[in-house]
């Protein structure tokens, strides 16, 4: 089995985090490729920079999308997930899909942190996009960037444990899920210390995407989802192109 896991940023560290965490979940004999992204943004931190990393998921997995099984979005704000889905007949799992997914067969009452207060609203809608609105205790920012994740690593586990703990006092959280693709193989490391489940949402991608590879389950035929026949598009490479006409390229 071969998943590809998808990091639209374009800072490389980012896509060594998602990697390492998904080894953790990945099982004997699961090869993993993971690709970084070539224009866009740095790092996602607003609704315009996620747009523009929404087509460079597309074009990511346009590339590779016939070597592999399964692909797995290494992006925080499941960018392009449902269009993946529309594209791509292989099984596409978003990571904070799975984290909450996962998280719903943990507790009652999840959790989410990220960084940075502007981008709340945004994994507000998120979580409400996967229907799991009902399950939410809150979402707790970090005054931290994602670049200081790799800066002083330190430092930021002491602030994500602290917001951790807000969760869980304030908002009656029963398991977090740690949401930005910057925190990839952190929920280990600070599990021991914490006082709930911590969810790293790559790994849980990996063990959903196995599990979806496993089931061999169709992709849909009929609806939103049904492949698409006979579109013209320009400006994209012509791997993405030949996606809309309904072909893989």
């Amino acid at each position: 089995m071969k998943l590809l896991l998808i990091n639209p940023n374009r800072t490389q560290a980012v896509t060594d985090a998602v990697l390492a965490a998904a080894r953790t979940a990945a099982r004997p004999g699961t090869e993993l490729l993971a690709v970084t992204g070539r224009q866009g943004p740095a790092i996602i931190a607003s609704r315009a920079e996620n747009a523009l990393a929404q087509q460079e998921v597309l074009e990511l997995a346009a590339q590779h999308a016939t070597e592999v099984d399964a692909i797995v979005l290494g992006v925080s704000l499941d960018s392009a997930l449902w269009a993946c889905r529309e594209l791509f007949d292989v099984p596409v799992v978003g990571m904070t899909e799975a984290g909450l997914l996962m998280g719903a067969t943990l507790a009652g009452r999840i959790g989410v942190l990220t960084y940075g207060a502007r981008m709340a609203p945004l994994y507000r809608e998120l979580v409400e996009q996967h229907g799991l609105a009902a399950r939410l205790a809150g979402i707790e920012t970090l005054e931290v960037t994602p670049q200081q994740t790799f800066e002083t690593p330190l430092r930021v586990q002491e602030a994500v444990l602290a917001g951790i703990e807000r969760l869980v006092v304030r908002d009656g959280a029963e398991a977090v899920l740690l949401a930005g693709a910057a925190m990839a193989s952190m929920a280990p490391v600070l599990q021991p210390r914490a006082s709930v489940p911590l969810l790293d949402g790559v790994a849980c991608a990996v063990a959903l995407a196995q599990a979806r590879v496993d089931l061999a389950l169709p992709a849909a035929r009929a609806g939103s989802l049904a492949p698409l026949r006979g579109r013209d598009v320009t400006g994209v490479t012509p791997a993405l192109a030949a996606r809309f006409r309904g072909a893989a390229a």
